[in-house]
């Protein structure tokens, strides 16, 4: 019988959540869903130094935005729970138990001043295979040293002994064999002073708890690949391990090395799905959700980095994904980040997006510069005027709100030394028989009295422009009189010649 796919994504609540881990749980979700499996968020909360009050709700706020809700997790619940390693603390023990018991780990008591005086003594220090016959451990201790410090309850920690001379080697669903020799790994802590498990312990673990049949991750884990495989295997679960899958690496606008915050803070764009506000310092991190970025359009761009179906499709809806991911369309090479080619993708699903899912997410944006929005209809013809010169939602502000307000200034440069009297007539009269015209015959008769004064209609539409709007940008300007309506045209041409003159 084929396993359930059950895959999961195990953040750590330490922060704001990197798109390189959103792009982690989307390759999840997605192939979970292909395959009618269950997406699972584990929270792996073990490092209690380094946890942030706030940051497990950020991440399941940020999995929300983008459509990627888990069908287990610490706040759904389900059969394999608890979901949060520090509440399967008292699970971990036994399994470091069992390995010490078996050959397969140690007790260490060096103490951290003896650690840290090795360290400047070797260059380069790990604690492993050449140095553990030279540390205070249960290898070079007595039985009864051992017994005697454990009954003092003396701190520890649990160290893997790595074995000697061996070749971990395993598949990779991306990158096919991988081999590591095992002289070149070091002995790591599984289980730490305080109780609570390292990452390598409590993901082997867990993984098995939960049934978990492929581990999407980082290619940034693969260093650790051989020690949980050993782990798996050393537990007696070695036919029950899952398949690998270690994702390429997000890289660097010019493609040296892995994205960071810092290289969006150096470059002017986020890194973070959504903003994050530093609970000790209060230090605001932006991120795509508030700067703009439609959910879909951010999934899409994630998607197709280090994935593609094989064609030169670039736009893909959820559903689309789901149904076209394969784990074998995914690159092993890292992929760059172009932030002008992701506010492309949002580009084009704005300009894609009818008016009407767009009216909401405007509207917010247009309250929060205190623009009245009342009229929805009204709104959604804007929107559907202005949509596509739109690269960001935030960009439906400066290109909309003269369609709300009048202009308080005027771009006056660029009718500067062309302005006339004669034109300054034009739009007098203009003005004063628009009451009588419909929209659809504003243009029509705007022509023709630019024709009946011998005035080159293209000279006007500037003006026209500066008019309505106040500067040189925005739809057609007779899509625009339309939208603002005779009466507004009117009172609109009628202030702007006085400022004109």
């Amino acid at each position: 019988m084929e396993k359930k796919v059950r895959v999961r994504f195990a953040p750590s609540p330490t922060g704001g959540l990197h798109l390189g881990g959103v792009r982690t749980a989307l390759f999840n979700y997605l192939f979970a869903k292909k395959h009618n499996g269950a997406f699972i968020l584990r929270i792996e909360d073990t490092d209690q130094t380094r946890f942030v009050p706030g940051a497990e709700d950020y991440i399941a706020s940020c999995l929300k935005w983008c459509g990627m809700e888990p069908d287990e997790s610490p706040e759904l619940g389900g059969n394999y729970g608890p979901y949060r390693q520090s509440e399967r603390k008292s699970t971990y023990k036994q399994y470091a138990d069992q390995l010490i018991l078996d050959g397969y780990a140690y007790y260490a008591f060096d103490t951290p001043e003896e650690l840290d005086s090795k360290r400047k003594e070797v260059p380069n220090f790990t604690y492993g295979l050449a140095t553990r016959g030279q540390m205070r451990n249960s290898l070079t201790l007595s039985e009864a040293e051992v017994e005697d410090l454990l009954a003092a309850n003396t701190p520890h920690v649990v160290r893997i002994k790595i074995p000697e001379n061996e070749v971990v080697s395993f598949t990779d669903l991306i990158r096919g064999h991988v081999s590591f020799d095992t002289n070149l790994v070091d002995d790591k802590v599984l289980l730490k002073a305080d109780g609570m498990p390292t990452y390598h312990l409590a993901v082997v673990a867990d993984d098995r708890a939960m049934e978990i049949s492929h581990v999407f991750r980082g290619e940034e884990w693969l260093p650790s690949a051989p020690i949980h495989i050993l782990l798996w295997r050393y537990l007696g679960w070695g036919d029950e391990m899952p398949a690998w899958v270690h994702l390429p690496l997000i890289l660097k606008p010019d493609g040296h090395g892995k994205l960071s915050k810092r290289d969006g803070d150096r470059l002017g764009f986020p890194v973070y799905a959504q903003n994050w506000t530093d609970p000790k310092t209060g230090d605001l991190t932006k991120g795509f959700k508030e700067l703009g970025f439609m959910p879909e359009a951010f999934v899409n761009l994630l998607a197709m980095l280090g994935w593609n179906d094989g064609t030169d499709q670039e736009l893909f809806s959820m559903a689309d994904l789901i149904d076209k991911f394969s784990v074998e369309r995914i690159s092993k090479a890292g992929a760059k980040f172009d932030f002008e080619k992701a506010k492309w993708y949002n580009h084009e699903w704005i300009k894609n997006t009818a008016a009407a899912d767009l009216l909401e997410p405007v509207k917010a944006v247009l309250l929060a510069q205190d623009v009245s929005v009342a009229d929805d209809e009204y709104t959604l013809k804007v929107i559907d005027l202005i949509k596509d010169r739109c690269n960001l939602l935030l960009d439906f502000y400066p290109q909309s709100a003269y369609f709300f307000t009048a202009p308080q200034a005027y771009d006056l440069t660029a009718v500067k030394g062309k302005w006339s009297p004669e034109k300054a007539s034009f739009f007098k009269d203009f003005a004063a028989g628009l009451a009588s015209l419909s929209p659809v015959v504003q243009e029509e008769q705007f022509k023709a009295l630019a024709a009946e004064r011998a005035l080159k209609p293209g000279e006007l539409m500037l003006p026209f422009r500066l008019m309505l709007v106040g500067g040189k940008f925005g739809p057609g300007v007779f899509d625009i009189s339309a939208a603002l309506g005779v009466e507004e045209t009117r009172k609109r041409i009628q202030h702007a010649l006085t400022v004109f003159e």
